[in-house]
C-alpha cells in the first residue's frame, strides 16, 4: 500500500470513528499518524515538474496574498489596490499564474499577489492547488476573497488552508517539545491540563519515533495544537475576508453572514480606501524615523511590527550595530519626555523618532 492509499485509509477511520471519552485516545493517534504520513509525503522530491511561475520573492515590508474561488475579483480588487495589470473577465481561471502588484500606504510598500482562483480539494492537489496555497505560507496577511452569492464558502477556504500546514489567524501553541537521547518522556506542565494526559502525551511522541523528551505546556493545547508543534512545519498567517459585489445584493442580505468581512465592489472602487486601512490594521506596522546627532530625522520611515524594540530596529539597520551599541534617543509616543535616554529593550511606538549612539 502506497502512502498516499495509506493517508486516505487514516482519514477514513479518523471520519468514521465517533468522539467521546472513549475513543479520544485513538483519535488523537489517528491524528499524529496522519500528521507524520502527511509530512513524510510533502518532503521536497526531485522532479521535471516546473513551478517557476508561482516562485514570487518577497518584497516591501510585508507581502499579502489572495485567496479565493475563481472569478471573485480578486484580480479586479488587486488593480483597483495597485494599479496592477492584472487580467480580467467574467470567466473562470483567468489568473494562470501569480500577478504581483506594490501597494504604497501610509510610507510601507505592501506586495500584493494575485494568485489563480482554487477549488475543492485543492490542498490534494485539484487545480493545481498546492502550489496557489504554498505561496500563502510564506505570506504575511491573507486575503480570503469571497463572492456575495457564495459567502458560505469562507470556513472552505480555511479549511484548504489548513490542510496544508497554515493556521489561519491563531498564535503559536505555547508549548515545548525537547527530544534528547535518554530518559524517558518527562512532562511539566505550569497550567491545569484537560486536553492531554501523560498517556496521550507519550503516545503521540511514540507515533513520530520519539522515546526520550522534555516537554513544557504553557497552555491546556489540544492534540492538534501538541502535533502542531511536533510536526514544526506550521505557519501562522492572520487573514481579513472581503466580500466583494455587494452592489448586487440589498443591504439585508449582509446582515445575515455569520462571521466578520469588509464588503466592497471591487469593479465599482467601492470599499477600497478601507481595505487599505485594514491591510496596514492586520499587518501591524509601525514607522520609525532615524536620525544622526545634531541633524533633523529621515522623512522616509522605517517599517517596524507592532511591539518592535530598539534592538530590533538596530538588527534591521546594521548586522553589527547592537553589538557596538551604546545607548539610544527618542522622541514620540513611547518616550516620557522629548529625548529619553534608552536602552535595546525599549519598544518603540509608531511615528518615534530614533537616534543611535555607538561606542
Amino acid at each position: 500500500m502506497g502512502s498516499a492509499d495509506k493517508l486516505k485509509e487514516l482519514e477514513e477511520e479518523l471520519a468514521r470513528t465517533q468522539k467521546n471519552k472513549a475513543t479520544e485516545f485513538h483519535i488523537g493517534i489517528l491524528k499524529s499518524k496522519i500528521a507524520h504520513l502527511k509530512k513524510a509525503i510533502a518532503a521536497p522530491k526531485r522532479s521535471g515538474i516546473s513551478t517557476a511561475s508561482f516562485d514570487v520573492k518577497k518584497s516591501g515590508d510585508a507581502t499579502v496574498v489572495f485567496i479565493g474561488l475563481p472569478s471573485t475579483g480578486k484580480s479586479t480588487l488587486l488593480n483597483a489596490l495597485t494599479g496592477a495589470k492584472s487580467k480580467t473577465a467574467a470567466y473562470h481561471f483567468t489568473t494562470l499564474t501569480v500577478v504581483p502588484g506594490a501597494l504604497d500606504y501610509r510610507g510601507a510598500k505592501i506586495q500584493l499577489l494575485d494568485l489563480p482562483g482554487i477549488i475543492a480539494g485543492a490542498k490534494e492537489g485539484s487545480g493545481r492547488g498546492k502550489e496557489v496555497l504554498a505561496v500563502a505560507r510564506n505570506a504575511d496577511l491573507i486575503l480570503l476573497m469571497l463572492d456575495v452569492f457564495d459567502p458560505l464558502y469562507q470556513p472552505k477556504l480555511i479549511a484548504e488552508l489548513e490542510g496544508i500546514g497554515v493556521r489561519v489567524d491563531k498564535s503559536p501553541p505555547n508549548l515545548l517539545i525537547h527530544p534528547k537521547l535518554r530518559g524517558g518522556v518527562n512532562i511539566h506542565s505550569t497550567v491545569p491540563l484537560k486536553n492531554l494526559d501523560e498517556r496521550m502525551i507519550t503516545g503521540i511522541l511514540h507515533e513520530h519515533g520519539i522515546h526520550n523528551a522534555e516537554v513544557m505546556l504553557r497552555q491546556d493545547a489540544t492534540v492538534d495544537e501538541f502535533i502542531d508543534v511536533l510536526v514544526g512545519t506550521r505557519k501562522y498567517v492572520p487573514s481579513l475576508t472581503i466580500l466583494n459585489k455587494i452592489d448586487l445584493v440589498q443591504p439585508q442580505f449582509l446582515k445575515a453572514i455569520p462571521y466578520g468581512f469588509v464588503p466592497i465592489s471591487a469593479e465599482k472602487n467601492q470599499g477600497v480606501e478601507e481595505i487599505k486601512e485594514k491591510i496596514w490594521e492586520k499587518l501591524k506596522l509601525i514607522r520609525l524615523y532615524t536620525k544622526r546627532r545634531n541633524e533633523d530625522a529621515d522623512t522616509v520611515p522605517m517599517m517596524m511590527r507592532t511591539g518592535s524594540t530598539v534592538g530590533d530596529m538596530c538588527d534591521k539597520l546594521h548586522r553589527d550595530l547592537r553589538k557596538l551599541f551604546r545607548y539610544a534617543q527618542v522622541w514620540g509616543k513611547s518616550a516620557k519626555f522629548p529625548g529619553q535616554k534608552v536602552g535595546l529593550e525599549h519598544i518603540l511606538q509608531d511615528g518615534d523618532v530614533v537616534c543611535v549612539y555607538k561606542r
